[in-house]
């Protein structure tokens, strides 16, 4: 299990006339991230820097930059909160504008590190747990009955393809999964319509307020 973040979170402050604009993104990949961090550089090319930091939870991986900040002052401390609040598959970037007073080190650190708090404070947490992914088919007459049994088990649908019959992707718990394919649901949907494709992380909302964690 891990933490992550659930949607896009932007603030901003102001330290000594400099602006500080954080960005805070949910990704899957380092090619994920790669790839918002050159669209945040596109946008913001007109900044002194973009500093960041980002962790993807499958194969370990992290990674920070101060992007011309003095060693050490802004990357790092960005991913220390990142670790101290064991958050992964999320990216962090945050662009400053000079204000023409220079921080020092350790005004620097304090405020790349404030604009990182006052992202992740906003932020929806969902802890990653481990489920399964499944295809169920089902004919279009029973497809209500079928969202009502998913909805009951708390299995989410992640795909419909409508054909001569209707597919259905499902993440959930895997007992959950589980139990539904043993009832059968009903008569009329039979366990040759139901395909385990693996395991798959799923998301499960937790309090906003970081230091108080509780699982629902």
């Amino acid at each position: 299990m891990f933490r992550t973040i659930k949607e896009e979170i932007e603030t901003s402050i102001t330290e000594k006339k400099s602006k500080f604009i954080c960005h805070a993104y949910h990704v899957e990949s380092v090619e994920e991230a790669e790839y918002i961090l050159n669209s945040v550089r596109k946008k913001y090319h007109d900044a002194r820097h973009n500093c960041y930091a980002y962790k993807i939870f499958d194969g370990e991986i992290s990674k920070a930059s101060d992007d011309g900040e003095p060693s050490g002052t802004a990357g790092v401390p960005m991913m220390n909160i990142l670790n101290g609040r064991n958050l992964s598959n999320i990216l962090v970037i945050v662009t400053r504008y000079f204000g023409g007073i220079l921080l020092g080190t350790g005004g620097l650190v304090r405020a790349y590190s404030f604009a990182t708090t006052s992202a992740l404070d906003k932020a929806n947490i969902v802890a990653q747990v481990l489920g399964e992914e499944a295809k169920f088919s089902v004919g279009y007459k029973e497809l209500e009955e079928l969202k009502y049994h998913l909805k009951n088990r708390d299995i989410n649908i992640s795909n419909i393809e409508y054909g001569e019959k209707i597919i259905l992707t499902v993440t959930g718990k895997e007992e959950s999964i589980n139990r539904l394919i043993n009832e059968k649901l009903s008569d009329r949907i039979m366990l040759e319509d139901i395909k385990i494709i693996g395991k798959k992380y799923i998301s499960v909302e937790e309090n906003k307020k970081w230091k108080k964690i509780e699982i629902f």
